[in-house]
């Protein structure tokens, strides 16, 4: 029996998420198509968590070469670093996934359309001229670095560019007090740049624990990231030494990069949405239901489009959602409480739940409890890192409603903790549970005395 559409789904954008509901849909049968303009896989495989943390372990190692003295090592000669190779290394793997992203659409038995797709129309979407009819069309596009314009912005660069670079620089200037700004801050760092980090608010990561937050500020700038707070740029100059980076009421300062890391706002520019009743707010991302469906029947949208949590894990998940309920029986749903996350700064920040704020905000009676130590890697290994880990107890209930590590390994030891608060966890659970010795983990079965 024949359709009167080309496809039964048309995803507009192969990123994590697009991808998982394109190949969940044709694993039904349907008939799937995706298109994508530059690189398989997404910011998250191309431009984001994954070179990104390449590039974090790679900035750890002038650390490790060091505490491996205290535990009996020498280095026959000074370590040197080579960026070509990290940066060549890096490439190579990112193109052994783009080609696995690759396989899985091929062999889900979608179609793979490799340019830029607009959206024509209700159920119509354009490509290099042709036009192409869906039921379904999902936009899956993602998000894109902000530049703000100023006077020289056009010679800063965004998180895009940053993981190709000709040569490192010996300074570099870091804007931004989120998640991007505060890892490449490290990573640069680490590499044995010149870092500074300027930031126009008062403190950094300014969305998470306030206590947390400032530790992780207080270990960069132990590791040598010069911060700058409160601080504004006003112009950027380019000259044959390089780059000056004019602030307002402070000195310049002379920079052979400026990394912008600003914020990320949703890709839907010239996207042709104006051609449907699809709404944006004004940050241009699409709103959606609770179903994904944007205001234009047939048309929905999911992942850091939609501007709801900007992680990968949760556009596979939202994806999963959507594809149960356009194809499956409308059971699947995702509950955005609770939802673990990790910040690859250095000293690492992980955490799920609450912070001490929005408890204190939420509950009227709150415990917190605070382990803060030296980790057992620097008792031999002469470094000056230390682990503090936080718990957010609602006194009511006694649950847990907030964990939290800044320290080595934070995303590993909250990812299972995470679980734990997800099945409701109480303290008394956590006081139950026997410690693995010697571990850093172990200290959050130990925490007996409330701190506040």
């Amino acid at each position: 029996m024949g359709s009167e559409f080309d496809y039964d789904l048309f995803v507009i954008g192969a990123g994590s998420g697009g991808v998982r509901a394109a190949r969940m849909a044709a694993s039904q049968g349907k008939r799937v198509a995706v298109a994508e303009e530059r690189y398989l896989g997404g910011t998250c495989v191309n431009v984001g968590c994954v070179p990104k943390k390449l590039f974090v372990y790679a900035s750890q190692f002038p650390e490790l070469f060091h505490s491996s003295k205290g535990f009996g090592w020498s280095l026959s000669e000074q370590p040197s670093f080579d960026w070509p190779t990290l940066r060549d290394n890096k490439t190579t793997e990112i193109e052994r996934l783009n080609d696995i992203y690759n396989s899985l659409i091929d062999n889900s038995g979608a179609d793979l359309f490799d340019s830029r797709a607009t959206v024509a129309g209700p159920h119509r979407v354009a490509i290099n001229g042709q036009t192409y009819s869906a039921k379904t069309i999902l936009i899956a596009t993602g998000g894109w670095p902000y530049i703000p314009e100023f006077p020289g912005s056009e010679h800063a660069l965004s998180s895009n560019e940053i993981f190709s670079l000709d040569k490192l620089p010996e300074t570099a200037v870091v804007v931004g007090g989120g998640y991007i700004a505060v890892e490449f801050a490290g990573i640069l760092n680490g590499l044995g740049v010149e870092t500074h980090l300027v930031y126009r608010g008062t403190h950094l990561l300014k969305s998470f624990d306030r206590e947390m937050s400032q530790k992780v500020t207080e270990g960069m700038i132990a590791k040598g990231v010069n911060i700058h707070l409160n601080c504004q740029i006003n112009e950027i100059i380019q000259s044959d030494a390089g780059l000056s980076v004019l602030m307002q009421d402070r000195p310049r300062l002379e920079s052979g990069l400026v990394l912008y890391a600003t914020g990320r706002q949703a890709n839907t520019a010239n996207l042709g949405l104006e051609n449907t009743a699809v709404a944006l707010r004004d940050n241009g991302s699409i709103v959606v239901d609770d179903n994904f469906c944007t205001a234009e029947p047939g048309i929905y949208a999911l992942g850091d489009v939609i501007d709801r949590v900007q992680l990968t894990p949760v556009a596979i998940q939202e994806a999963m959602v959507l594809v149960d309920h356009l194809f499956g029986d409308g059971r699947a749903g995702i509950d955005y409480s609770d939802i673990p996350t990790a910040v690859f700064c250095q000293p690492e920040l992980g955490t799920v739940g609450l912070s001490e704020e929005q408890a204190r905000a939420e509950y009227s009676d709150i415990s917190v409890y605070i382990s803060d130590f030296k980790p057992m890697l620097q008792t031999l290994g002469g470094g000056t890192d230390r682990i503090t880990m936080k718990l957010v107890v609602d006194n009511q209930s006694d649950r847990v409603v907030g964990c939290h590590m800044v320290g080595d390994h934070a995303a590993e030891i909250i990812q299972g903790l995470a679980i734990a608060l997800k099945a409701g966890a109480t303290k008394a659970h956590f006081d139950a549970t026997v410690g693995i010795h010697p571990s850093a983990a172990e200290e959050f079965v130990t925490m007996r005395t409330r701190a506040r």
